[in-house]
């Protein structure tokens, strides 16, 4: 009896795992709302990530947690808004962590979700960029401490994957996982279309008769838009597509120089030689801002979902306002993991929106903090708010002072092109400053000191 009764808890634990959905998120860097070909660019080619909006959906109205790298990327692991970590800003040399306040990494030891998946029976994996940390700080947590079985990074301590070996080694960590018949969940996140620009002839050759500049941003998109062709190969191979979950966003809006420069080589410690700013030609589709702005060009960016025989194919979402928080409670969920108790995840579960329910209107506030700007620049105009809320459908942006306010309806008005702040809204902007208010009063007043690097005590 005893023995019956082992072999069918074994059989359940089977089966349960069987129907776990693989997870694998792709995350670009610097890649605006507008650069996709299924988008409507006009000359970018990017057919494999495409394949995800035809056999998927693109929604529209996704934002991320921050219009800077290292703050967006904390919010997917965390599911917190990244001020509660006091992280507003990029992680770079601790002196300049010091200077605007930052800690020098992501506290390791909070509750993070592949730690969480792991416990969940998940194999993790993380292949690509990092930066929440840096390869500067050399005694910074490295990924594994983070709960990712297996990993491959730049912009992080110890030694530096080339960033054009992401997908090689994704594939062969779900050719790893498949093999042990372990549901897996997978970072792919991507260097391009960050600087440096790094081109290849053979992708440059695709792009000939386009101006230097355009070809130079089509070609190194087109190069990673290879890579993520790689990764869906695999899953087609080993009949892993059906139950694969995969996303693709962009962690903020696109890079764009503030006045022209002239294009030139520069050099990144993490990934070497390669085109500077000069070449960034990223479009946010009409979106205000760009890359750094609180409005939505620096925060609403791609975002695409297939799931065979769970989302829908070939579908345009332009109505639900998901954000990057939701993917931590939605994971969880999709994966069966348990949340510690007195967690509360500051996104939401949007497995339902996915399923192809709508969601015009947050049933829970979504906060934003960047590091404020000193004064004004007339060459960065969408660059003023440090702070912004969005509750329902109405969007607050604000400065640290609390006394300069754009106020707009996303529903209505997704390119906030009609500032309703002087107009009969003053219940609106009232109830968003009260929100905004005791968000504030939640937030911690400094960085937390077991998260700085010893190289602080030694440049004082």
């Amino acid at each position: 009896m005893k023995i019956t009764l082992f072999f069918l808890s074994l059989l359940t634990a089977l089966l349960s795992a069987s129907q776990k959905p693989n997870i694998i998120f792709i995350f670009a860097d610097d890649l605006g709302w507008g650069d996709l070909s299924c988008r409507q660019h006009p000359y970018l080619k990017t057919p494999n990530i495409d394949r995800l909006s035809i056999e998927g959906t693109d929604f529209h109205n996704f934002t991320v947690a921050s219009p800077i790298c290292s703050p967006s990327r904390t919010a997917i692991l965390t599911g917190l808004f990244p001020a509660r970590d006091h992280i507003n800003g990029h992680f770079a040399h601790p002196k300049s962590n010091a200077r605007r306040q930052m800690p020098d990494w992501l506290n390791p030891n909070t509750t993070l979700l592949p730690k969480l998946l792991q416990e969940a029976g998940y194999l993790t994996g993380h292949f690509g960029k990092w930066h929440l940390g840096n390869d500067m700080i050399p005694d910074s947590p490295t990924p594994d401490q983070y709960g990712f079985d297996t990993y491959g990074a730049y912009n992080c301590s110890g030694k530096q994957m080339p960033w054009f070996e992401d997908a090689n080694h994704t594939v062969q960590f779900i050719e790893k996982s498949h093999s042990l018949k372990k549901p897996f969940f997978v970072n792919l996140w991507l260097h391009e279309p960050h600087t440096p620009f790094h081109t290849l002839p053979k992708y440059e050759r695709r792009f000939l008769h386009l101006p230097r500049t355009d070809q130079i941003y089509a070609s190194v998109i087109s190069h990673a838009d290879d890579r993520v062709g790689i990764v869906l190969d695999a899953l087609d191979r080993l009949k892993l597509t059906k139950n694969t979950l995969v996303i693709f966003s962009s962690d903020n809006g696109p890079a764009r120089v503030t006045r022209p420069i002239s294009l030139s080589l520069m050099y990144d410690t993490a990934t070497g030689a390669g085109w500077n700013l000069g070449g960034a030609k990223g479009v946010t589709g009409g979106r205000l801002g760009h890359k750094a702005s609180l409005y939505q060009g620096g925060i609403n960016t791609p975002f695409l979902a297939r799931w065979p025989g769970h989302i829908a194919p070939n579908q345009t979402d332009k109505v639900s306002l998901i954000s990057a928080v939701d993917l931590f409670p939605t994971f969880i969920h999709l994966a069966g993991a348990k949340l510690p108790k007195g967690l509360k995840p500051d996104g939401i579960n949007i497995t339902k929106v996915l399923k192809g329910q709508p969601l015009p209107s947050r049933p829970k506030p979504l906060f934003w903090k960047t590091i404020p700007r000193k004064k004004d620049n007339p060459h960065t105009p969408h660059h003023w708010p440090s702070l912004a809320v969005t509750h329902h459908e109405w969007k607050l942006l604000t400065n640290h002072q609390l006394n300069r306010f754009e106020l707009y309806n996303l529903h209505n008005d997704p390119l906030e092109s009609t500032n309703l702040a002087n107009q009969q809204h003053t219940a609106q902007i009232s109830e968003l400053k009260s929100l905004l208010n005791h968000w504030q009063k939640s937030l911690p007043k400094g960085p937390p000191t077991e998260n700085l690097s010893q190289l602080r005590n030694k440049e004082q």
